[in-house]
């Protein structure tokens, strides 16, 4: 299990995994909107981690230059090194 802390956003901690076939598990964030980052978290279930990463890097929120979404973008790409 890898711990994300955000920049940034109101969500206060990431946690997910990675399979060994790259494949995210068990996202769930800590704090923020918390329907809508549940909903990120069913949605990216068995999902190629690298392909979520790329998918939402650069997603904003509001007036903010990142976003939850950018936030685990950020997260999968320490993950991988």
């Amino acid at each position: 299990m890898a711990t994300y802390v955000p920049r940034g956003v109101c969500s206060q901690l990431i946690d997910f995994e990675i399979d060994g076939e790259g494949r995210l598990r068990n996202v769930a964030f800590t704090g923020g909107c918390n329907g809508n980052l549940k909903a990120i978290g069913k949605l990216v279930e068995g999902q190629d981690a690298a392909e979520v990463a790329a998918l939402l890097e650069g997603n904003t929120c509001g007036r903010r230059s990142t976003s939850c979404a950018d936030q685990l973008a950020c997260a999968i790409r320490e993950a991988q090194g």
